[in-house]
């Protein structure tokens, strides 16, 4: 019997009277349930994102800063994981926040994640509740919005970034992170409002789709209290900085 392309056997299956295309008819009635083919949204996947992985330097010290998240689950139940700190000149571990979601799909654009946060660094451990909303906003913009509960008050993050494409493989992203709490906490150098600020200027090169080195200029600065904390605890990093690294994901 005649060997036919696919395509050929797709025009023979729609004309019906090609005995050629009972191969093709066979096939289409296994994938289709009740005339509708079923949508593939519950199988799981594993998708992780190493979005900062840089140095920071600048006139007053450096400071080495990493930022990821992961996720495991299907279209609209994942487990999500998530965690960024960073690592000073006196190599001591801070601002240390992991945490662990639930995450479901409510729109096209936009999942609820709820779970927990642990801060665990050089300070005290703390614990919050975290629910929150992330996804993609008009213009495919990422944003987070995500606010924490304890006994010791409550605290709110927020999160933007763009990819602004100038080619394929050359991409400008502008980044932003603001948090803010109820209630200050000396010891963890925590201020009472707007806490802080880390916000960058990135330009990377993916010149393999999965590895993308880049660089950039970034900004962090501490608000209110948060000035008597940063000579306390003599954090660096704080300014402007010129800012190199690497953005991975698999």
């Amino acid at each position: 019997m005649r060997r036919l392309t696919p395509v050929a056997l797709a025009i023979a299956a729609a004309c019906g009277s090609s005995a050629d295309a009972a191969p093709m008819n066979k096939a289409m009635a296994v994938s289709y349930v009740n005339g509708i083919m079923p949508v593939m949204d519950q199988r799981t996947y594993v998708h992780a994102l190493l979005d900062q992985f840089e140095a920071r330097y600048s006139s007053a010290g450096g400071q080495f800063r990493y930022d990821g998240q992961a996720w495991f689950g299907s279209d609209y139940n994942k487990l999500w994981l998530k965690s960024e700190g960073t690592v000073g000149t006196d190599g001591r571990f801070g601002d240390g926040d992991h945490e662990i979601l639930y995450d479901r799909s409510v729109s096209r654009y936009f999942d609820v994640q709820s779970g927990v946060r642990l801060d665990i660094d050089r300070g005290p451990t703390r614990a919050w509740g975290a629910i929150g909303l992330q996804g993609l906003a008009l213009y495919f913009f990422d944003a987070e919005a995500t606010f924490y509960f304890s006994d010791r008050g409550v605290a709110a993050r927020l999160t933007g970034s763009y990819d602004i494409f100038i080619t394929n493989r050359l991409i400008l992203q502008p980044q932003a992170e603001l948090n803010f709490y109820s209630n200050s906490d000396s010891a963890r150098g925590v201020g009472r409002g707007l806490s802080d600020i880390d916000a960058g200027l990135r330009l990377r090169y993916e010149w393999h789709r999965k590895i993308a080195p880049y660089i950039g200029v970034t900004y962090s600065n501490m608000f209110y209290e948060n000035r008597f904390f940063q000579k306390t605890f003599s954090q660096t990093g704080n300014g402007v900085n010129f800012t190199f690294g690497i953005r991975s994901w698999f």
